[in-house]
């Protein structure tokens, strides 16, 4: 599937920033994160507007029907942890930074991370409470999102990071740095598949590694973050004939 000609798919990075401002600038950021949040309205998704196309993510992963990659389907992850900024923007709390990936001998580098719960994509029928998503783009526009469920279990010391920048409303370079290694799992074995966007304009030929190892974040962390955003996932989309591939590290 990686080896197909890929169409370039335009990204929404529209960002507002909580502003620690005056009474005025604050109603003023309230209604644009509303008029953001009309656009992205998780309660009227079959109203979203998208290009017609029969490969739409998310998918349910059926493990006892995926198929063993013939490729090599390494991948390599440099991510930094100097992120540009970090902001709600109306859908989703978005981490914008830069970095390396590299999949099965391509280059990619990160454009930035966001976070969606419950998790989007499911396993067998299984919701995680969060999924994080790491947005990639190659030279020629080609866009590969690589997917990190997160389950309930011990304290993430880089999504404390995360939800610490949120809290403050400042960029996230203003506070230092976040340990992007601590939400991404050592072992990298994958689910792979061709699908979308999983926002409007729900652009296709998007390419998506589904780590199979999940990664532990608290019950508060779940619980702080479901603050900000508890149902901004997309509904589980038909697969229509597509493979599903599964990559063993």
């Amino acid at each position: 599937m990686k080896k197909t000609g890929l169409i370039a798919a335009s990204l929404m990075a529209t960002s507002l920033l909580f502003a620690g401002c005056s009474n005025n600038t604050d109603v003023k950021e309230d209604k644009k994160k509303e008029t953001k949040k009309e656009e992205v309205d998780y309660s009227k998704q079959d109203k979203w507007d998208f290009e017609s196309g029969k490969t739409q993510s998310p998918i349910n992963i059926d493990t006892n029907k995926t198929e063993k990659m013939t490729d090599e389907g390494k991948i390599t992850l440099d991510y930094n942890d100097i992120p540009i900024d970090e902001v709600d923007n109306g859908h989703s709390i978005q981490v914008d930074d830069t970095g390396k990936a590299k999949i099965d001998g391509r280059q990619f580098e990160l454009k930035q991370f966001h976070f969606h719960a419950k998790s989007e994509h499911t396993i067998d029928g299984k919701h995680f409470p969060i999924e994080a998503h790491f947005v990639n783009q190659e030279q020629d526009g080609r866009i590969a999102v690589i997917g990190v469920f997160f389950k309930e279990g011990k304290e993430n010391a880089g999504f404390q990071e995360v939800l610490n920048n949120i809290k403050k409303g400042k960029k996230a370079n203003v506070s230092g740095k976040i340990d992007v290694e601590q939400m991404l799992p050592a072992n990298k074995t994958y689910y792979h598949y061709l699908g979308s966007l999983t926002t409007p304009p729900l652009s296709e030929n998007v390419e998506w590694y589904l780590m199979k190892t999940p990664i532990e974040v608290s019950s508060e962390q779940i619980a702080t973050f479901n603050k900000y955003y508890d149902g901004n996932n997309r509904k589980i989309q038909p697969l229509n004939g597509r493979k599903v591939l599964e990559h063993q590290e």
